[in-house]
């Protein structure tokens, strides 16, 4: 059985820096990504990687944040820097079965953890 565990948001100011990190227990091989939901909108992919670790982004984010995983503690990690306003919202580690390549589709993905907030604001 598939656990999720997300940590490492909180509140920052434009053009700050937060680190997400995502515990997961029960994975194997499978792609993992990142989502965000922003109040009275819909939840959409931020960025994904395929157990091989290839990666993809949406086109918002695309040199601002990156994801990366550490295999040996089963974690998934986002960075993300020069934070800007419009990326506040409630963020999500996710885990879907074997695939050919990294999703950000939400289909994509059958495993999802609570959740962590994060608030860009001056």
């Amino acid at each position: 059985q598939v656990h999720l565990v997300e940590s490492g948001g909180g509140s920052v100011q434009p053009g700050g820096s937060l680190k997400l990190s995502c515990a997961a227990s029960g994975v194997t091989t499978s792609i993992m990504g990142w989502f965000r939901q922003a109040p009275g909108k819909e939840r959409e992919g931020v960025a994904g990687i395929h157990s091989g670790g290839r990666t993809t982004y949406a086109n918002s984010v695309r040199g601002r944040f990156t994801i990366s995983k550490d295999s040996a503690n089963n974690t998934l990690y986002l960075d993300m820097n020069s934070l800007k306003p419009e990326d506040t919202g409630m963020y999500y580690c996710a885990a879907g079965p074997p695939f050919y390549i990294p999703s950000l589709a939400p289909g994509r993905y059958n495993t999802w953890g609570q959740g962590t907030q994060v608030t860009v604001s001056s």
